[in-house]
């Protein structure tokens, strides 16, 4: 079973044909842990479009993430607004609870590959791949593959003719 932990003032809108797979004999990659969907401050949004596909991912709003339709997130992902605690140590001391927040948007059809962190701030184009085990620090333009750590652009994503797609040969 997934793990779903809202704050009572705050919205989580999930979206039809939502698939969310938390055991390990549900995906070849086996996922770490369950799917992990939070929202964790007063006023905080988190939005999962129609037909996504989560394979033991974190997700976790403190202000706003929103994921498009039609979007994978990879074995082991996480997505999350918030760097959770403050950077300095005296900001800790004073509330340890009170780090940096920014709202991630995913848009439609978007790939994330599996163990791939992205962090707050981040808006990922239409179509775009992140390669397995990057880290998205920086926006995403569409249809472009990045890859890494910090990610940086591979490519663009091409399609293939439709005959290429299905193995037909001339």
């Amino acid at each position: 079973m997934p793990i779903i932990q809202r704050h009572r003032l705050s919205q989580m809108i999930l979206g039809d044909g939502l698939e969310l797979r938390s055991w390990p004999g549900s995906n070849l990659l086996t996922p770490n842990h369950a799917v992990v969907l939070a929202t964790w401050q007063a006023g905080a949004v988190l939005r999962l479009g129609n037909h996504c596909g989560l394979t033991g991912a974190v997700v976790v709003a403190a202000r706003r993430v929103e994921i498009g339709d039609r979007v994978l997130l990879g074995a082991n992902c996480t997505v999350t607004d918030t760097d959770f605690h403050p950077l300095a140590p005296g900001d800790r001391q004073q509330d340890i609870l009170a780090g940096a927040t920014a709202p991630v948007v995913i848009e439609d059809d978007v790939f994330i590959g599996m163990h791939s962190l992205i962090l707050k701030g981040v808006t990922i184009g239409r179509g775009a791949v992140i390669g397995a085990g990057s880290v998205v620090t920086r926006d995403v333009p569409p249809g472009i593959i990045v890859a890494g750590n910090p990610a940086r652009r591979v490519g663009p994503v091409t399609r293939r003719r439709m005959k290429d797609e299905v193995g037909i040969r001339n």
